[in-house]
């Protein structure tokens, strides 16, 4: 694939930013400034705009946050591959859409998988009972949230989840995090 063809295909997939690679504080602050800048040039009401934004946010802070729940073995090349991810963001007449991908160990798949299955189940006033719950409780993750993170990106999406996990050895995964956001 040459970049034309690599051109062509954001182009058709209607690709507004992608990346690939390792995930820093400054580059989540770069991105949410280009995207809040893209969105200001492409005239969506401010309700889409904030909607978009706050998913955005949540997306990459769970990119940031989780990319080192895991120690990896092995060569400097693996490690860094391991512990980088990667994100896209689409727009077409109907929504946006927020796509993330990273590692994730073996031993999380299971727990990353009831949550997002349970929150899917809800529907939109149970999603928010479940969200004040959470809240209320007052549990702090090791991350330092409450893991409101899929219940919020759910909650503001107004969505169901799409993931995807894909085995690519004995011991890692890869997440692949899908959201929907309508802008009606």
């Amino acid at each position: 694939m040459d970049t034309f063809d690599l051109y062509s295909l954001m182009e058709r997939d209607h690709v507004l930013l992608a990346f690939k690679g390792s995930i820093t504080s400054d580059l989540l602050t770069s991105v949410l400034q280009i995207m809040e800048s893209k969105m200001d040039d492409l005239n969506d009401a401010p309700k889409t705009k904030r909607r978009v934004f706050n998913v955005l946010v949540e997306c990459l802070q769970n990119l940031y946050h989780h990319i080192d729940d895991f120690q990896i073995e092995g060569e400097p090349m693996e490690v860094a591959l391991k512990k980088s991810a990667i994100f896209s963001i689409s727009r077409t007449e109907e929504s946006y859409n927020i796509i993330t991908g990273n590692f994730i160990h073996k031993s999380n798949v299971s727990t990353v998988t009831e949550k997002i299955d349970f929150i899917n189940s809800l529907n939109k006033d149970e999603l928010k009972q479940h969200y004040k719950k959470m809240l209320s409780n007052g549990e702090m993750s090791e991350k330092g949230g409450g893991g409101l993170g899929f219940i919020d990106i759910a909650k503001k999406s107004g969505e169901k989840l799409i993931y995807k996990i894909r085995e690519i050895d004995p011991n890692y995964s890869f997440f692949t995090l899908t959201v929907k956001i309508s802008k009606n």
